[in-house]
């Protein structure tokens, strides 16, 4: 009888590892043999991170932004401009157009884009969410900063629809942004002038 090539528990490592966006078998076996050679601390401290991760961080119950506390910190600030909200696909994106200065306002993280190809529907997103959000809070202007591709145009044009159905002013970043790129990958300038030259959709 063939003995296994890998034994079990570095196996079920390199399954886990292989479970993550954009890690194929290879990085994940990669991955899993840098923590087999990496020291017990290390290795620890590793998972410990993890834990922590899934124990103290939560989404905020109104933008969905994730945070340690519920309000977060930017939609507890009293010195931000609460007549506008920023829409964005993913927490990263949040960090990415805070970092710019261009933009003070708050912002609601809708965890995904329309998706059909891969099943993710408005349904999935927190889209009912930011309809009633805006209804309730009724800002000036709602700011549709999706990725600038085909997911991301066809998320902000079912959000318009039903916005605009409301009364609300409409905005997308203006053009600098790479067709196709994703925001968190942007430079700060990029991301300020487009933020500064949006446009009404």
């Amino acid at each position: 009888m063939r003995s296994r090539v890998t034994v079990e528990p570095v196996s079920k490592l390199i399954d886990e590892f292989a479970k993550l966006p954009g890690i194929g078998p290879k990085t994940a076996s990669r991955l899993a043999f840098f923590v087999l050679r990496s020291s017990r601390d290390d290795a620890i401290g590793l998972a410990e991170a993890i834990l922590e991760v899934k124990e103290r961080i939560v989404l905020c119950s109104v933008c969905f932004n994730i945070t340690e506390q519920d309000p977060c910190v930017i939609c507890s600030d009293a010195q931000r401009d609460r007549s506008k909200i920023c829409v964005v696909e993913e927490p990263l994106d949040v960090v990415a157009l805070d970092r710019t200065g261009a933009y003070s306002g708050l912002y609601h993280v809708l965890h995904g884009a329309i998706s059909p190809v891969d099943g993710i529907g408005p349904d999935r997103l927190k889209i009912r969410e930011l309809i009633d959000r805006v209804s309730s809070e009724r800002p000036d202007e709602v700011i549709l900063a999706m990725n600038p591709n085909i997911e991301g145009d066809a998320t902000a044009m079912y959000i318009a629809r039903q916005l605009v159905s409301l009364g609300t002013t409409v905005t997308r970043p203006a053009s600098g942004l790479p067709v196709g790129g994703d925001l968190e990958y942007a430079d700060e300038v990029t991301l300020g002038r487009a933020l500064s030259g949006r446009q009404i959709v």
